[in-house]
């Protein structure tokens, strides 16, 4: 991947998690400032997400976060971010998130944060979406879910293939590297997308 301008970055909103997490997100965070690269996420101002906002905004960035009505009348939206659309519907969110996107990271997450991951990967399978999905893997957060992918592949749910959609870095520091070098991918990948092996 030549082009490098803006990426979408799924994570965390709970506040109460360990540091370690954090402390990935921020240097993820300038990692990002330093490449100059537009961040799209999720709007809100706690845990991974407000942490990450708080990055770009410190730094000059440009953020935009996407987040729908019911949660910013939860008062759940970050009120630093100055590019803050609002939609309808998570479903509205997550399309407008990667609409765009040279890129997905996945950094540590609840339900909220694999839902969107899985989602983008099996759009990916089925050739809708064709952007590197990059997993940030802080501190083995993300082995038992790569384990089971695994096991979906041995069972012959996924093709060896659809190994290829994600790439699992450990470090934020190997992120933009492993953006850079993710396997090519184009709209041809639905003709695998059924599992007759």
């Amino acid at each position: 991947m030549n082009s490098l301008k803006k990426v979408c970055v799924f994570c965390a909103s709970s506040p109460g998690i360990d540091k370690k997490y954090f402390w990935d997100a921020e240097v993820l965070g300038r990692i990002l400032l330093e490449n100059n690269i537009h961040v799209i996420y999720g709007g809100g101002a706690a845990g991974l997400m407000g942490h990450l906002a708080d990055v770009i905004i410190a730094g000059g960035g440009r953020i935009t976060g996407i987040i729908p009505g019911f949660m910013k009348e939860m008062k759940w939206s970050h009120s630093g971010v100055i590019d803050m659309i609002e939609v309808s519907t998570m479903h509205q969110r997550k399309s407008l998130m990667i609409q765009d996107a040279d890129a997905v990271i996945a950094l540590p997450g609840g339900v909220g944060t694999l839902e969107e991951l899985t989602e983008v990967i099996t759009l990916k399978q089925l050739g809708q979406f064709l952007s590197p999905v990059i997993i940030l893997n802080t501190a083995g957060f993300y082995n038992h879910l790569n384990e089971f992918f695994q096991k979906m592949m041995e069972e012959r749910f996924m093709r060896e293939m659809h190994k290829e959609i994600w790439q699992m870095v450990d470090s934020p520091y190997q992120v933009i590297d492993a953006i850079k070098k993710a396997p090519p991918w184009d709209g041809s990948a639905i003709k695998y997308a059924a599992v007759d092996i």
